[in-house]
């Protein structure tokens, strides 16, 4: 339910501690068009100009269309960290970029660091690790109101030196909460019950690939468990996250939407950057 209902809420784009695991999320849009249905209930091939059938393929040509087919210019790629930069600066959201009314966070930007996860499952910041150019978060949130509480969001985009080394961290990625189903981000705040997934290709509208993670957060003014979502992208070199820290009156698809949209918009920021 969760994954499909992100997979619906994508488009094409037109909290805390330093210890926090922001940059470890995006969204994606629906499935293609269904195939084309003869009375017979068997594909129905499409008739040319002089009324005759088509010798082409049976299927519905917009299935196809509606793949994620972008490569990147080459000539935009970063090559080394100040083009990287660049980029990550460019690609990222501000505040009302995701939505109007979201709030920066306090601390509301971290760059040049990576998130590590120990055998302990405790969450810490090193260095960039030699396959990554750059990695740059935000944080922001939507604002306590109306009887709900604050929603704690963030937003990265890390350039790595190769499509090749961004594919294996989405891989490897979805791999911690397996080993890891709940984890210390410090500061407080816990995240359990965790499970994530690729989702399928066919699926994925606006990206190379996307994973989605979801699970129960606590933390300091949770007043209790909360729902968690996290999603992942990559085009190309690039890869594009975003977590969502749930509150009071919030519910999962609350959290999924929102995630959705900053993933949505974040994607296209990218594809612009390299096209």
């Amino acid at each position: 339910m969760a994954v499909a209902a992100l997979a619906a809420c994508g488009g094409d784009g037109s909290a805390s501690g330093k210890t926090d695991r922001d940059g470890k999320g995006s969204a994606s849009t629906g499935a293609g068009e269904p195939v084309k249905s003869s009375p017979s209930g068997g594909p129905s091939p499409d008739a040319d100009a002089s009324g005759e059938p088509s010798t082409g393929s049976t299927a519905d040509p917009q299935q196809s269309d509606d793949a994620y087919d972008f490569t990147p210019d080459p000539k935009k790629v970063p090559k080394n960290t100040a083009q990287a930069r660049k980029l990550t600066r460019n690609a990222s959201l501000a505040p009302a970029d995701w939505t109007p009314g979201m709030l920066k966070h306090d601390p509301y930007e971290t760059a040049g660091t990576w998130p590590v996860l120990a055998d302990s499952c405790v969450w810490s910041r090193g260095g960039l690790p030699q396959h990554v150019l750059d990695s740059y978060i935000r944080r922001i949130d939507v604002p306590a109101k109306d009887g709900k509480g604050r929603v704690q969001g963030s937003v990265t985009v890390t350039v790595h030196r190769t499509a090749e080394d961004a594919d294996r961290e989405m891989k490897d990625t979805v791999q911690e909460s397996f080993r890891c189903p709940g984890q210390d981000l410090g500061g407080g705040q816990r995240l359990d019950g965790l499970m994530s997934m690729h989702l399928d290709q066919k699926d994925i509208k606006n990206a190379d690939a996307t994973l989605f993670e979801a699970g129960k957060y606590t933390g300091a003014g949770s007043g209790g468990k909360r729902e968690y979502v996290w999603t992942k992208s990559r085009i190309g070199p690039v890869t594009t996250a975003v977590s969502v820290k749930g509150a009071q009156g919030y519910e999962t698809t609350d959290l999924i939407r929102l995630a959705a949209e900053a993933g949505a918009k974040l994607l296209y920021r990218v594809e612009t950057e390299l096209k």
